[in-house]
Order: structure tokens, then sequence, then C-alpha cells
């Protein structure tokens, strides 16, 4: 990532798509085309982990760290491979045109899934699924086993199963096997499909000429089966519950801090493990992605640590994690480490000297550019340095219209139009951006496709430590205009990053 270049940030599941929620078909490959005819470089997505409705279907809080989202997977790629038939796959009756009804779409898509299922039963040539089930046993088998475990305990989370169970009794567990073997296969099938489909796009993506930006939270959920295979490598009581949470303390998110509530890794036992369950988690990514973000970075230096129980994280404190070492042993497996890392908040030199050590680009956030005395902002475009990632907003953020209007101070907006030398619009703001970010320094700049249309607040995929409203929007159908391509591709030109 050391050549100007830019991309556009645009998650799978807000694709548009008559199953109600974004997937890897045609609308995929459409999308692909249109970053390359506007002679952008990256396509960056969110983690592809599984979503839970109990989790706010956030892909931050997944219950695998490994495991693919099954929702993704697009019922007109199935129709194309024979695996199902036209008439298998009705559209989704309550698909609004910007809008993801998770509920919905898991029962619509699994009802698809379960025809698909029984006629891969049928079949007599399972080698491409059986040699898939052997590469990725590692992480597939726990995975299936604890999907088909929750749901025969009625989706409970795990802590709360039968001691047996949640403690991974080899006699209990055998003791279900013919009972869930069913259910096991399921799930790995359409871990399968996913990978399947995943690779044909990623593969469209060479093609063209695109490469995919990943993202890996640094976190997993506490009801995931990372925590219940793994429970030694995090901080938890007797009963398998978290003594500590994470967060992070207070910032321009949130004044009492973000309180994430997934348990922290104990990095003694990681160390003693020489990082496998961390590297292993590295390679996986960066198998399935060109570059990876990692989520969070400073939390892998020093992280904020709050007592289970507390409501805020007002009252946590800053612990030290081994960050060198872990990237040392990484590096000796992923020796061209195709990371970068989201280094906002409060970063202290300590993780600024690993980023440089090992040669990390940090993020930059143009909307965060025009408070405090513009000279010393890092954030402003003559002040982010070349290997950097400049984002006019990221999925965290606002629209920047929707910044403009609705979250801007006036001091603010004064600062931004004498940087720019005159005033502007809210209709004027996401494109005046963009300029700023493509001309800066800045080796990458990413544009979420919100900023791309112009669109406004009601269009913001997450609001940080709110729950309720996050991750259910999409594209309407026809609303990226593809003219958007040629004044895309004409502003990287003037700003020198076109493609070869």
């Amino acid at each position: 990532m050391n050549q100007r270049r830019s991309g556009i940030l645009l998650h799978i599941c807000s694709l548009p798509t008559n199953y109600g929620i974004g997937d890897l078909g045609p609308e995929a490959y459409r999308f692909v085309d249109f970053l390359a005819e506007s002679g952008q470089t990256y396509w960056q997505i969110l983690p592809l982990n599984p979503t839970d409705p109990r989790t706010d279907n956030s892909p931050y809080l997944s219950i695998s760290a490994f495991a693919f989202n099954p929702y993704l997977i697009s019922p007109d790629r199935m129709i194309e491979s024979g695996l199902l038939e036209i008439n298998d796959c009705r559209p989704l009756s309550k698909n609004p045109s910007n809008t993801i009804y998770h509920q919905e779409v898991i029962k619509h898509k699994n009802t698809i899934f379960d025809l698909a299922f029984e006629k891969f039963r049928t079949n007599s040539d399972h080698s491409d699924f059986n040699e898939f089930c052997r590469t990725q046993a590692v992480w597939l088998d726990p995975f299936a086993e604890f999907v088909a475990l929750r749901k025969h305990f009625k989706n409970k989370i795990w802590t709360e199963w039968p001691k047996e169970f949640r403690d991974r009794d080899e006699g209990a567990l055998d003791g279900l096997t013919e009972v869930l073997a069913l259910e096991r296969e399921r799930t790995k099938f359409l871990q399968f499909l996913f990978y399947q489909q995943w690779s044909d796009l990623k593969s469209y993506c060479k093609k063209k000429g695109i490469q995919i930006l990943g993202d890996i939270p640094i976190y997993v959920a506490l009801d995931s089966v990372d925590v219940w295979a793994n429970p030694e490598i995090f901080k938890l009581d007797k009963e398998k519950c978290p003594l500590f949470v994470a967060g992070c303390p207070p910032d321009y998110f949130s004044e009492t801090g973000q309180l994430w509530g997934n348990p922290v890794f104990d990095w003694k036992v990681l160390s003693s493990s020489k990082y496998r369950w961390w590297i292993d988690r590295i390679k996986h990514n960066i198998e399935l992605f060109d570059f990876v973000r990692i989520d969070h970075f400073r939390g892998l230096v020093g992280y904020w640590e709050i007592h289970a129980g507390e409501e805020t994280a007002i009252n946590g404190e800053w612990i030290p994690a081994p960050a060198k070492e872990l990237f040392t042993a990484v590096k000796k497996e992923c020796p061209n480490l195709p990371v970068f890392a989201e280094d906002l908040g409060v970063i202290t030199q300590d993780v600024i000297d690993v980023m440089n050590e090992f040669d990390l680009p940090g993020m930059k956030v143009l909307q965060f550019a025009f408070g405090g005395e513009i000279s010393k902002n890092p954030y402003i475009p003559y002040n982010v340095p070349k290997n950097s990632v400049l984002y006019t907003g990221t999925h965290d953020n606002n629209t920047v219209r929707g910044w403009f209007e609705h979250e801007s101070t006036k001091e603010e907006r004064q600062k931004l139009f004498q940087y720019i030398g005159h005033t502007i619009s809210p209709e004027d703001a996401p494109w005046t951006f963009i300029r700023l970010a493509l001309s800066s320094p800045a080796d990458t700049v990413i544009v979420p496709i919100q900023d791309v249309i112009g669109l406004g607040v009601e269009h913001r995929i997450n609001n940080p430590s709110t729950i309720g409203d996050n991750w259910k929007w999409k594209l309407a159908p026809g609303q990226l205009d593809y003219s958007l391509s040629l004044k895309l591709k004409e502003m990287i030109e003037i700003y020198g990053r076109k493609r070869d």
C-alpha cells in the first residue's frame, strides 16, 4: 500500500439484492465493475464473520473469528451452480429499499439453504467439500459443533449450557455425536458454499485489478466458539464468565467511553503458546484478503480493561500487551505482512513505535481535521503522513453530509471554509471532502460509498455505543449512479491515483 491509490468502503451486506441483504452474487460483481471503471484500486469491506441478532447483528461481535456469515451467500450463484432451481429462490417480500430486516432474512434464507442442503446430500461427488473440511478442520470442526450445540440448547449462551457441555467434556460431547451430526454437516456445507463463492468473487476482483481490504476485529464475543473452545486464552472465572471486559476510555464517540463487553485476552497464556491462536487468525485473513485492517490496533500494545459488572467504561485501566513479540512471531510465518492499523483514539508513543518497527500504515479521518488548532491537527491533509490510509469517514462515523449538517460545530465549519477558501452547502460537502482526501499526501484514500453518492445521516451504518438501528443500511437498486464512475475517474487522474 505504498503507491498513490484509492478505493471505496462498502460492506457486502449493503449491496442491493432481492433477498433482503447484500450477498456474493451479481450485484457484488457489478460493484467490482464500477470500481474498475472508476479507476479505483481497493474495495474495503467489514468483517465477514457470522452476525447475531442478539448482538445487534454487528460484524464486530461474532460467534466465530474464523467462520463466514452464511447469510451473505448468494442464492443466484447457487442456481448457477445447480444447487437450486429458479423457483426455489423467491425474493424476500419484506425487502425495503435501504433497510435490512435481519430476522426476516434469516428465516427466508434458511428455507433456501435447507432446500440446497437436501439436494447436496443426494449428490455423489463431495470431493471438493471433503477437501475443504479437511484443510479448514482446525476452526471448522469446533465451529460446526458449537453451532449444533447452540441450536440443541435453544440458543442459550454457552456459559448457561449444562456444565459438561459448557466445559467440553469429551464423554458428553460424544454422547450427542449422532444426534447433532446432520446439523454439523449443514453448518460445514454453508461454510463451504461461502468459501466457494468468495473465492470466485476474489478471482474476479483480481482479473479486474481490484484488491480487497479485509478487517479483523481485535476482540471476539463471549458467546463464541473461540471462547468456548479456548477459554484458557481469555481472563475468565471458574464458571467461564469474564473477570474483565474490553472497551475504550471516553473519546470522540462517547463521554463515558465505550463498554464493548468482550472478554479480554490472557496474554501470558497466549505467549506460552507462541501466539498460535493469533497467528492462525491473521494467516486465515491474509488468505482471504489482499490487505487486512486490524481494528482497535492499539489494544495489541495496551488495552483498556474494565471489571466485569461496570455500567460504563470510565473506571477501566490501561494494561500493556506484547505487540512486538506477537508481530515478531507472526512475521516468521508471514514475512510480507499485508496489515494496516486502525490507530484512532488515544495513541501513545509505544503504539507508534510498534507501527514504525513493523512498517504498518495507520489511519486518518478527515472528519476530525477541523477541530482545535488546524496547523497542529494530525488529520488536516497537509499533516497526514504518506504511509497512511486516509478516510473521509469510516463505518463508525456519520456520513460527511450527516456530519456537516448534524455534528460539526459552527467553528469547525468556519475552519473548513477557510481551509478550502469558500463556503459550501451540505450537498457540496461530500465531494469537497473526497477532493481534499485524494489530493492529500496519503498513499491510500478510502471513501465510504455513502459519501460518493452524497447521502445524509439517515444512511449511516453504525453509531458506536448505541444499539437497535445499526448494521441495517443497504443500497437501493439503482442508487449507485454509474455516471459517478466518470467523476471519480477524472478526480483519480487529477490527483495521481490512477492504476497502472
